[in-house]
């Protein structure tokens, strides 16, 4: 795409979560299968196509899917799509995912602000050669989610009265859910949720110099905490609910960014 569009906001939608792509005005899509080196989706949820536009009046890039590790694709495809949006001009990264809670208080089809991670998945996206023209051997994590952006979306969620919950976000290779022994590990740990994503597109992220904003859309009580049983299904179920609060959230939040 070399129309000379610059998106100043990157946003990755999580599963069942594409409704928030309505919600950019004068929208073009492209499909991945037209863009060099970006996954082609295989999990139901997961639109595979970019929408840009403006939300506000600030230029974006709507990513509906990403790749995961448990698709067991080249790990250039969860690398690509994040480096993609940086050579575009993009400067912040706004991520969105399903996770299930590991706090009873934070139940499903709450929202929960990201303001750190832990890496369970077993490995890491920058493992192998660095390229130096994208980012550093050794970048650092110190502020893997950016507090000024944080803070921007705590006085959006005031603005909106979106309920918006804070915590640690822990990813998960899947493509099993955890189980409840695993869950309780989680929770010694700090972990407040847990889900198969985002944790790999922030680490390219940082790497290439994007600042990182990112929200979980809460489907779930994890293994252990509730009777309902986990499924996929339930995780588009519940998203969907949500989603119409994640919309105003967004719409909101998304403009306070123009001088970010």
């Amino acid at each position: 795409m070399s129309d000379g569009f610059r998106p100043h906001v990157g946003v990755i939608l999580g599963s069942g979560l594409g409704a928030v792509a309505a919600a950019v005005e004068h929208p073009r899509t492209t499909g991945y299968a037209e863009l060099p080196g970006f996954p082609r989706p295989t999990v139901e949820g997961h639109a595979g196509q970019v929408v840009q536009g403006q939300i506000g009046g600030v230029p974006v890039a709507i990513l509906q899917g990403r790749a995961h590790l448990y698709e067991g694709g080249p790990i250039d495809e969860l690398r690509e799509p994040v480096r993609w949006l940086r050579r575009a001009g993009a400067e912040i990264l706004v991520q969105t995912n399903a996770a299930g809670s590991l706090r009873a208080e934070v139940g499903p089809g709450s929202l929960m602000a990201i303001t750190d991670h832990i890496n369970l998945t077993g490995t890491n996206v920058l493992i192998g050669p660095n390229d130096d023209r994208i980012g550093p051997r050794f970048p650092s994590m110190g502020r893997a989610y950016d507090p000024e952006l944080l803070d921007e979306l705590r006085a959006a969620a005031a603005q909106t009265g979106v309920a918006l919950a804070e915590g640690v976000y822990t990813g998960w290779s899947g493509p099993a859910f955890e189980t409840a022994a695993e869950i309780r590990a989680i929770r010694i740990l700090g972990g407040d949720a847990v889900g198969m994503s985002t944790v790999h597109e922030t680490l390219v992220a940082r790497h290439c110099g994007l600042r990182v904003a990112a929200i979980s859309v809460i489907t779930n009580l994890a293994e252990g905490m509730s009777e309902v049983p986990l499924s996929h299904e339930q995780t588009l179920a519940d998203a969907a609910r949500a989603a119409e609060a994640l919309v105003r959230l967004l719409v909101a939040f998304i403009p306070r960014l123009a001088a970010r």
